[in-house]
């Protein structure tokens, strides 16, 4: 089918037009049909094959068509930026985009201005849980990567949401989008949609395992290897880069992702052309203008991206997994080593992908093999559409008997059929009582007919459930999260709240008892860092064999404790531990210690420490919540702390850090320097802020602005400084 002849509004032709797209790929042609007509449709098609322009039109479709609103709903915020730029260009025909993948407490009111909302599945579920009421204007719902049902920590909240949506007034056109569902036709009928599955993909995929210098294709075709290195790691990528190819290499942990860069930068280096190795310096330079501060793990990775390799994990900092992705995107850097969730994030497709590690170690299990579906991901990720006539998928094999083993396992494996995850308690407590907190629901009988509108109901019996949900109805009850009036469900206040919050019920329970055990006057950070390190949504740090510190430092603080710790023989002491571990991160963040020190000491990277502190963050502004209902003495302390953790300072710099600009190092420069609140910078020469270390002509005038001390006489005394 020719662009041209799709039945939507010629406007939205043009632009499509306009991204040199003539025709569509048939798995777009067979679906776009039903998309037009309103129909709901799972597209479970290879990646690269078209996914998400299918979604665009169905969306923009619809809002031509019927008005309203469409919401695309994603698993990350990298990819929620991602379709955000994408979409940007639809704006030249009058459509609205808006993206919201913040504040979980919030309605962002704001939205209600957008015509199409990009946001991830959390943040989707929190505008239910306050009640935005543009959400009764939505017609399109396009859900990404919608396998991630499956997923144990975010699958139910996207089940909810579906459910949820298939229970409004309104008709609600409903675009699932997945590269690999094994039991489609299952999720198919649960959402009542056409189900369009194809194995076509624009560059075909070549599978193939390596073993004594050959790869060994799943079409029976072989190649032959250039035997200059003994590593067959190393033997694979050389091969793919003396074809002008670049190489994703898939490896099960993070320290085997730097480790291996590392081996293979001096191979890189001698690919990069002189254009290439300035343009990698750019991107180091945007990474070292975005980081806080500068990290040993910053040191290595310039290194390996000097050389034209990254790694790439969850412990490296957003802006800077944003920063490598562009410059691969780019051909600059031509190899990024990564953990698997890079498969499952932003479109990076290269020519040759590398599949190190078949198998990971398990906590319960020991090594075990990775999942077909994670294998399928990652493999797919190989062939770059317009640039490549073929991709290249390939694994390793030490032996004959283990390159039989993962053909047959891998390369002709049947992929694992997607379940719910919604039959648990913890899952169950957080959305019933949201569902009874908006209104959704009223009764046992209400919450027994929503669960039959889930995936998990379609898949068993929905009354295996009903005990499950009754103990976790008694839960709310006893918890007075809800009342229960002539079998009426209503909501308390602590239970509206705790919903609207977005925390755990269970959390919930645990801060409101240490704040209503505990008549204390004064505080310290470590009572209430601990409370909620402690609670189900922190996910704590691992004690190491040379984490005796931790116990060490206990004994000292335990007087600061709200909550009383086990006895060292009762089983829950080691949990304990950990979750100290994770308050002892953020006491040190809150007191100054460098990001590199912290990182060395808790054995974390950049990206874990910004995770824990925004974790953090969103959960003592909830314990502030409570502690206005239950403990006003603590109101202040927990308000100052807010601050603290945002900025990662002392009390003494709250003044400072106040200021657009100034983060804790250069509040604490001011500081040092004798500027200890913004009286103190009043009345002072922009020559003498900016002699600061850190501060600097542009930031001391950027100063000077802020605090209403914009002088006619700023310039020359630029000058002045910029000459000396």
């Amino acid at each position: 089918m020719h662009v041209s002849e799709i039945p939507i509004d010629k406007s939205i032709i043009s632009i499509i037009e306009k991204q040199d797209i003539e025709t569509l790929y048939p798995p777009q042609a067979e679906t776009i049909p039903y998309v037009v007509n309103g129909k709901n449709v799972l597209l479970s098609i290879p990646t690269a094959s078209g996914k998400s322009l299918v979604a665009y039109i169905a969306m923009l479709h619809s809002l031509t068509k019927n008005g309203g609103k469409a919401l695309y709903i994603v698993p990350l915020i990298a990819l929620a930026k991602e379709k955000y730029e994408e979409l940007k260009q639809f704006e030249s025909i009058g459509i609205k985009v808006g993206i919201s993948t913040g504040d979980l407490d919030d309605s962002d009111p704001r939205l209600s201005n957008y015509d199409i909302i990009i946001c991830t599945s959390e943040k989707a579920d929190s505008l239910f849980r306050h009640k935005a009421a543009w959400m009764d204007e939505i017609h399109c719902v396009v859900v990404d990567e919608i396998h991630l049902i499956h997923d144990p920590t975010r699958g139910p909240t996207l089940e909810v949401l579906i459910a949820r949506f298939q229970s409004m007034p309104q008709h609600i056109q409903i675009i699932g989008l997945s590269a690999t569902v094994a039991n489609a036709t299952e999720m198919a009928l649960w959402l009542q949609a056409t189900l369009i599955q194809s194995d076509w993909r624009p560059v075909p995929l070549h599978e193939g395992v390596h073993y004594d210098h050959t790869i060994f294709f799943g079409n029976g075709s072989q190649k032959i290897i250039d035997k200059t290195y003994k590593d067959p790691m190393l033997e694979i990528v050389y091969d793919a880069l003396k074809d002008k190819g670049q190489v994703l290499v898939f490896v099960n942990t993070r320290r085997s992702t730097s480790s291996v860069a590392k081996k293979i930068s001096t191979l890189v280096k001698k690919s990069l052309t002189d254009d290439e190795k300035h343009n990698i310096e750019t991107g180091i330079n945007k990474i070292k203008r975005q980081n806080a501060e500068q990290t040993s793990i910053d040191t290595q990775l310039f290194e390996c991206m000097n050389s034209g390799v990254a790694f790439h994990h969850a412990g490296l900092a957003s802006h800077q997994r944003r920063i490598i992705e562009e410059e691969f995107k780019k051909g600059n850097i031509k190899t990024i080593i990564a953990t698997p969730t890079l498969a499952a994030g932003v479109n990076i497709p290269a020519k040759r992908v590398i599949i190190r590690d078949l198998w990971r170690y398990d906590m319960n299990s020991g090594m075990k093999p990775i999942p077909v579906l994670e294998y399928k991901q990652q493999a797919g990720r190989a062939g770059r559409p317009r640039f490549d006539n073929y991709g290249e998928a390939i694994t390793i094999a030490k032996d004959e008997q283990k390159k039989d083993k993962i053909f047959y396992n891998f390369l002709h494996g049947e992929v694992e059929p997607i379940y719910s995850k919604l039959g648990n308690q913890a899952a169950l407590r957080m959305h019933l009582l949201a569902a009874i907190a908006t209104g959704f629901v009223n009764n046992k009988q209400d919450i027994y007919q929503f669960i039959d509108n889930t995936f998990y109901a379609f898949q068993t019996e929905s009354y295996s459930l009903h005990d499950t949900i009754d103990e976790t109805i008694d839960f709310l009850n006893q918890n007075e999260f809800i009342t229960i009036e002539n079998e009426s469900f209503i909501p308390t206040f602590f239970g509206n709240r705790t919903s609207s919050l977005y925390i755990d019920p269970l959390s919930a329970v645990e801060i409101k008892s240490a704040l209503e055990s505990n008549k204390k006057t004064s505080f310290s950070e470590i009572s209430f860092l601990h409370i909620i390190s402690s609670t189900p949504d922190v996910r704590s740090l691992y004690l190491r064999k040379n984490d005796s510190w931790v116990e060490e430092n206990v004994e000292m603080i335990q007087d600061d404790l709200l909550k009383k710790p086990p006895l060292p023989y009762e089983e829950e002491y080691e949990w304990f531990l950990s979750d100290m571990k994770t308050a002892f991160l953020l006491c040190d963040w809150v007191n100054e210690k460098s990001e590199d020190f912290i990182i060395s000491k808790y054995g974390v990277g950049p990206g874990d420490v910004h995770g824990i502190v925004d974790t953090a963050n969103w959960l003592i502004h909830a314990t502030r919540e409570y502690a206005r209902m239950y403990q006003s003495d603590a109101v202040l302390h927990l308000t100052k702390l807010l601050m603290r953790i945002k900025n990662g300072c002392k009390e003494e710099l709250l003044p400072l850090i106040k200021l657009k600009g100034i983060g804790r190092i250069r509040a604490r420069a001011l500081h040092k320097g004798g500027f200890t609140s913004l009286n103190d910078l009043r009345d002072v020469s922009i020559k003498k802020i900016a002699r600061v270390k850190t501060i600097g002509p542009k930031i001391a005038e950027n100063i000077k602005n802020q605090i209403g001390e914009n002088s006619s006489l700023i310039d020359s005394t630029l000058e002045g400084i910029n000459e000396e």
